[in-house]
């Protein structure tokens, strides 16, 4: 177990930092059982920040895998309304929403995709609404991770369990800048070098990017009024918060009619507690028409089968190669960490929030300007050290935006 002062940190970057909790706030934490003690120290924090109250939804990776074995696909799809109730009721309330994701890839391996799929689309549908208020930036939310056993192993499989959770530990504290003497001042540094790089692109106002890589020839066409963002966001209500911890890009959408070729996977991809590896996918006028995949075929198609907004795109973002998750020289297998190490795309849902006015549109609203709608929103790892980027003006000019996997672009010019 990491120690108690980094713990503290962590801590108290993930509240102040991460969602920024507010006097008077009910903050509600989704976490892993493995993490209690983690948990409790946030708590204690919380209230000492002056946080109304602190709900925890636990998970268990050993009782989620039973459910699987033991439970009809019948009732995994049947989401009890009062569960919805419960969730949107702490949305409606302006709740802090604070996720520690840190599942075991492989979890669900042995377990019919077919019927994971089920239960994912089911969740997402009943969903749907209280995921609105992140998706719009409604409320402050923020995505963490801890080590759990199965997951640190994982990545570094010749080690015991024990001596895998301090190592991940260490990563972890690392590339989160809780390492820093002044993690949360570290953090206010972070954010304006990517609001550097995002202001930067919403100056240039580029048409469309061209991607070219080892299995990789990508145009996507960039809606009018797009909007990058990255680092830290903001409420309605003016909250500035962190969504992603770590969090290394800058990210707008696609337009979701305009998006042709091909693209390849550099890294894993865990979907619904199964792997899907070597991938690639051929885009027709927004739509994946062909796929292949060397693992995890399977799962993939029904990603792709969610519904109709699933075999397009929401999401594009821009990640250096030279990112701390990066020269870690680590694969995650737990897409917060992976997608920060690399340049990335996001089948499904897109955000709002990335078009101007965009969150006050309604569905049919946004479909004309070409914002993606899906009940899935899934990123996938596309960048490395060969993959150079084009951006194409409105005057049809081409410049370089990345080469070789990094930036070609002089935000301070």
């Amino acid at each position: 177990m990491a120690e108690k002062r980094m713990l503290a940190k962590y801590a108290e970057l993930a509240l102040r930092t991460g969602v920024n909790v507010q006097k008077n706030q009910k903050l509600v934490i989704n976490a892993p059982i493995d993490g209690v003690d983690f948990v409790r120290e946030i708590a204690k924090q919380a209230y000492g920040l002056g946080v109304k109250d602190v709900h925890i939804n636990w998970a268990d990776d050993t009782l989620t895998l039973l459910r699987y074995q033991h439970v009809s696909e019948e009732v995994l799809t049947n989401i009890s309304q009062w569960q919805i109730d419960k969730q949107l009721s702490f949305a409606e309330e302006g709740a802090a929403l604070l996720s520690i994701r840190s599942t075991n890839p492989d979890l669900l391996k042995d377990v019919d995709p077919k019927k994971v799929a089920a239960a994912t689309k089911a969740g997402a549908q009943a969903m749907k609404e209280f995921r609105s208020y992140t998706m719009n930036d409604r409320i402050p939310w923020s995505l963490i991770s801890i080590p759990t056993g199965d997951w640190a192993q994982k990545i570094f499989p010749n080690s015991s369990k024990e001596e895998a959770i301090e190592q991940l530990w260490e990563q972890i504290f690392k590339i989160v800048r809780v390492d820093k003497e002044d993690p949360v001042a570290a953090w206010v540094e972070h954010n304006k070098g990517l609001q550097k790089a995002r202001a930067f692109l919403n100056e240039k106002k580029y048409k469309k990017l061209v991607y070219r890589a080892p299995g990789t020839e990508l145009e996507i066409e960039l809606p009018e009024g797009h909007i990058w963002k990255g680092g830290s966001a903001h409420t309605e209500a003016g909250i500035q918060f962190n969504p992603n911890m770590p969090t290394e890009e800058v990210f707008t959408l696609p337009h979701k009619y305009q998006v042709n070729g091909t693209v390849s996977s550099t890294k894993p991809l865990i979907y619904g507690g199964n792997l899907i590896d070597n991938f690639s996918l051929t885009f027709k006028e927004g739509k994946v028409v062909d796929f292949t995949a060397e693992q995890g075929y399977d799962t993939l198609k029904h990603l792709l089968d969610t519904d109709e907004g699933a075999r397009r795109l929401g999401e594009v973002a821009l990640v250096p190669h030279e990112s701390p998750v990066s020269t870690s020289g680590l694969i995650f297998y737990n897409t917060l960490y992976d997608e920060n190490a690399s340049c990335h795309i996001a089948l499904g849902k897109a955000y709002p929030t990335n078009l101007h006015g965009g969150s006050k549109m309604n569905e049919e609203e946004l479909d004309q300007h070409g914002v993606n709608d899906s009940l899935t929103h899934v990123d996938f790892m596309i960048g490395s050290e060969k993959l150079d980027i084009d951006g194409i003006t409105v005057d049809g000019k081409s410049e370089a935006v990345f080469r070789n996997g990094s930036w070609a672009l002089d935000f301070n010019a």
